[in-house]
């Protein structure tokens, strides 16, 4: 098979296919790197922001090619204002909760659905109806896989009340190791009488946790009170 024409410079069907798959399949190998080590932007917001990168480059090209014949029109300005632009509306769908980050994917989800509307009033229609068919599958059906696949677990906040002011940190997340579990955050609280103490912590809950096992340990530690361990994020 001749691989020439993917050097090719212009904008055809085949080009904008195969180029924007690969960009899906390249960012999601380090998405999936980075998803297997628990990190915040993982699988999903890697192939999102490299397949809107790749369109919005394709746009970059196509523009000159198309709209040559008006040599006093630049219709790439209003488009690269949007492109830094929509980048302030993203950074308003991402928010911290201890030690975690949220809304990292929605960010990039707003970033890329700028450049299909990009696409779409350039005229790129193929690249617009296949980037929103890629997105919704990445959005759909690649959070299921990943959190049956990869990530298997979820984000928990876990309280533990001590009837003394001094707490052993170290005891509490040698138990947490033990058990696969990740702490994100730490947090040590006393009481106003300052007789009591609380530890609360965000951590990550592997899915096939021991409860059981998991509350005895944690209720041999000296001056251990009440222990909860909260909902999903």
């Amino acid at each position: 098979m001749d691989w020439l024409f993917l050097d090719s410079t212009d904008i055809t069907v085949t080009n904008i296919v195969i180029r924007i798959l690969l960009s899906a399949i390249l960012g999601g190998l380090l998405g999936l790197e980075r998803e297997s080590r628990r990190q915040n932007a993982g699988l999903r917001t890697h192939i999102i922001i490299a397949v809107g990168s790749c369109l919005l480059m394709l746009i970059s090209v196509y523009i000159p090619q198309t709209f040559s014949a008006y040599p006093n029109v630049d219709p790439g300005r209003i488009a690269a204002q949007v492109v830094s632009g929509i980048g302030f509306l993203g950074a308003g769908a991402i928010f911290r909760l201890g030690g975690s980050t949220h809304g990292l994917t929605t960010a990039a989800t707003i970033w890329a659905v700028a450049a299909v509307g990009l696409s779409v009033g350039v005229g790129m229609y193929a690249a617009a109806i296949i980037v929103t068919m890629l997105l919704l599958f990445v959005l759909a059906i690649l959070d299921k896989v990943g959190k049956k696949f990869i990530t298997g677990g979820s984000l928990k906040t876990l309280k533990v009340n001590f009837q003394s002011t001094k707490i052993e940190t170290s005891k509490v997340i040698s138990i947490l190791e033990k058990h696969d579990i990740i702490t994100k955050n730490i947090n040590i609280v006393q009481s106003k009488n300052k007789q009591n103490s609380t530890i609360k912590l965000y951590v990550f809950v592997p899915e096939g946790l021991r409860l059981k096992q998991f509350y005895k340990d944690m209720n041999e530690l000296k001056n251990v009170g009440q222990i909860s361990l909260g909902q999903d994020f």
